[in-house]
C-alpha cells in the first residue's frame, strides 16, 4: 500500500483532525501528555512536571508548556 492511498483512505478521518486543530507532530506527544496527566493526578506540581518531562523525553520546557495548552484545547468549539 502506497502513502497515497493511506491518506486517500483515510482523508474523511484526517480532515476532521485537521477541522479541530490537529497537527501532525501531535502524535510525537501523546505518551509526554499522558505521563503529564499521570503525574498531575499523583498530585505532583506543574513545574516539576515539565521539568521531569523535559529531561525523559528531551524536550524544552517552554515546548511542553504548549503542548498541554494545545492538548487541552475543547475540540467541541472548532467542530464545524
Amino acid at each position: 500500500m502506497t502513502l497515497f492511498e493511506i491518506l486517500n483512505f483515510n482523508k474523511e478521518l484526517l480532515n476532521r483532525l485537521i477541522s479541530v486543530g490537529f497537527k501532525t507532530d501531535d502524535c510525537r506527544y501523546i505518551e509526554l501528555y499522558a505521563d503529564y496527566r499521570r503525574m498531575l493526578r499523583e498530585g505532583e506540581k506543574v513545574t516539576y512536571i515539565v521539568l521531569t518531562l523535559s529531561d525523559k523525553y528531551a524536550v524544552c520546557e517552554r515546548k511542553i508548556y504548549n503542548i498541554i495548552k494545545h492538548f487541552e484545547t475543547d475540540c467541541t468549539k472548532c467542530a464545524v
